[in-house]
């Protein structure tokens, strides 16, 4: 048998939350004073990806006037009004498996939305005390896909990640908890955009098959 586990890991966007379409769907709400649309493969980046790393792709593919701080603040409110219209969207089994394994684990939540993001989506699930450690866009020198967000959660945790499971959707993401040693399982179910999740160690369809897998052993 392998390590035993000591610690698991979420992603947000994609994977608890129906969100990867609306994020991008924020940046260009955020982003029409300007006029300024994203293109097809802005959008597709916007997919997995860290707040930093998609302003920074943004800018160089097209120009953008505003700083960092001024597109978040844009942003978040472009969020809070798709928010208000749509809810939370909540994938199937998050909040239950969530409280499951957070009974059993520390859990740590590791997003690239930015930490005011992360809040409104953890409030309206009503998750928030379930996580141990909360990883946000600008709390890590390098977002997705390099190990670091994944590597910062488990030195938080206290745990080391060849201990932690990492439950993602995105192509980055995957990536991300793989290079920092984690074990890694994709979910189908908010992979809504075709992401390559290929590189998983194991790919279930929803949350809820993720709990009845970890639950049903201590080992990875």
């Amino acid at each position: 048998m392998g390590e035993a586990i000591a610690a698991v890991c979420f992603d947000l966007d994609g994977t608890l939350v129906d969100s990867e379409g609306e994020a991008a769907d924020a940046f260009e709400l955020a982003m029409e004073p300007l006029g300024r649309r994203l293109s097809a493969k802005e959008r597709d980046f916007v997919v997995g990806h860290g707040f930093g790393e998609i302003y920074a792709f943004i800018k160089a593919g097209g120009g953008l006037p505003w700083s960092s701080k001024e597109l978040e603040e844009a942003v978040f409110a472009a969020r809070v009004t798709l928010f208000a219209r749509n809810g939370a969207g909540e994938l199937p089994g998050a909040k239950e498996v969530v409280r499951k394994l957070s009974s059993r684990w520390p859990c740590a939540l590791v997003t690239g939305s930015t930490r005011s993001e992360a809040n409104l989506m953890l409030e309206a699930l009503g998750i928030t005390d379930c996580f141990a450690v909360t990883l946000c866009a600008g709390e890590y020198p390098q977002g997705k896909p390099s190990p670091i967000p994944y590597q910062q959660a488990a030195q938080a945790l206290g745990v080391s990640p060849q201990q932690c499971v990492a439950i993602e959707d995105s192509t980055a993401g995957i990536q991300s908890a793989r290079s920092a040693g984690m074990h890694c399982i994709g979910v189908r179910v908010g992979n809504r955009y075709g992401q390559d999740q290929s590189h998983a160690h194991q790919l279930v369809d929803t949350l809820l098959d993720v709990e009845s897998l970890l639950l049903s052993r201590e080992r990875i």
